[in-house]
């Protein structure tokens, strides 16, 4: 990729927080270093030739140069650099103003009460008259895969900024498709731990990969109603056949969010069926302990009158009577050890 730098990894004339600056024109990148003013002088919606600026994690300062080139709104611009927002699409004017939350999945070896499974940034895409502009913080993948992907498909890429704007969300989006069959063989694998004949599994990992399906779906469901508007052809800046494409990432985002409700209610499950198992499991430590104490108390309380010292007892003063308590004793634990037995006590 022809990444216009200078030599301290800044684009030219523009904020070193800017990893990529490039001019398009009919879907082909433009040669050659471009400055801001030049940039500015050279976009023409008209003729298909708009710029498109990559930054990553911007300061304020940073940002407001672009910021002021391209007259953007100052609340899309606070948005921009603060993060931390939740997904939507804002009309400024003739600018778009989309907010992506992306997500990427850890790798774990076992899922623990303290297990991060995944892990959240944010895009932001400004797509106006001759530029977009793509804020990324966090997280955030790189958008250079994307980039390269649209270069080579001129057809694409010369629908301009709305190709852009596309492009991200889908990138977002299967990201999304890809994180939830991760995600599914984690549930899968808590499922059979709990349902196993082994120890309960601990509730709070149960607890654990719940929340983090409660991060993965906020960073999901916002999106549905910026998806359903880019879709529908009702927005001046999306081209008809852009829409169409956009419709098909609204289906995948619906699938996602399908998943997510599946992963809720199987953890749900599982939860309940963790604290039922923990009760019968208690329940039956209750009965084995209280059936050895029934075994224990005959010999307690037979002991325990024989050693009240009374001059007159049963058998105190016969050769045989140690023996005929003693007998006494072992018939009848053993008539009680069989009756627990039989009910399942012991």
């Amino acid at each position: 990729m022809d990444t216009e730098h200078d030599d301290k990894g800044g684009a030219v004339g523009l904020p070193p927080a800017v990893v990529d600056c490039a001019l398009y024109e009919d879907g082909r990148r433009l040669p050659g270093r471009v400055s801001l003013e030049k940039i500015l002088e050279r976009i023409d919606p008209k003729a298909g030739r708009f710029a498109w600026i990559g930054l990553y994690e911007p300061t304020a300062e940073q940002f407001q140069t672009v910021a002021d080139a391209f007259g953007l709104h100052p609340l899309a611009v606070e948005d921009a650099v603060h993060a931390h927002q939740r997904p939507k699409l804002e009309r400024y004017g003739d600018i778009l103003f989309l907010v992506l939350k992306t997500i990427v999945y850890v790798d774990h070896e076992k899922i623990t009460a303290t297990s991060e499974i995944v892990d959240t940034g944010e895009i932001m895409v400004f797509a106006g008259p001759g530029f977009a502009i793509t804020v990324r913080h966090g997280s955030a993948p790189p958008l250079d895969n994307v980039r390269r992907w649209l270069q080579d498909d001129p057809e694409q890429l010369g629908c301009g900024p709305a190709a852009v704007l596309h492009a991200v969300a889908d990138t977002v989006v299967d990201r999304y498709l890809d994180v939830a069959d991760a995600f599914a063989g984690d549930v899968d694998t808590l499922e059979n731990e709990v349902f196993s004949p082994d120890l309960p599994v601990d509730a709070a990992r149960i607890y654990q990969l719940k929340r983090e399906l409660l991060e993965f779906r906020r960073a999901v469901a916002p999106l549905t109603s910026a998806l359903q508007r880019l879709s529908e052809g009702t927005i001046p800046q999306i081209p008809p056949q852009v829409s169409a494409y956009f419709r098909d990432v609204a289906d995948h985002h619906q699938r996602v969010s399908e998943q997510i409700v599946t992963f809720d209610e199987l953890i749900t499950g599982m939860l309940s069926a963790s604290i039922a198992q923990l009760g019968v499991q208690q329940n039956a430590d209750m009965r084995r302990i209280s059936a050895w104490a029934a075994l224990v108390a005959v010999p307690t309380m037979v002991v325990g009158i024989y050693g009240m010292n009374f001059e007159y007892m049963p058998e105190l003063r016969s050769p045989y009577g140690y023996p005929a308590v003693l007998t006494v004793i072992a018939v009848a634990c053993t008539v009680i050890y069989r009756a627990l037995s039989r009910n399942k006590w012991l």
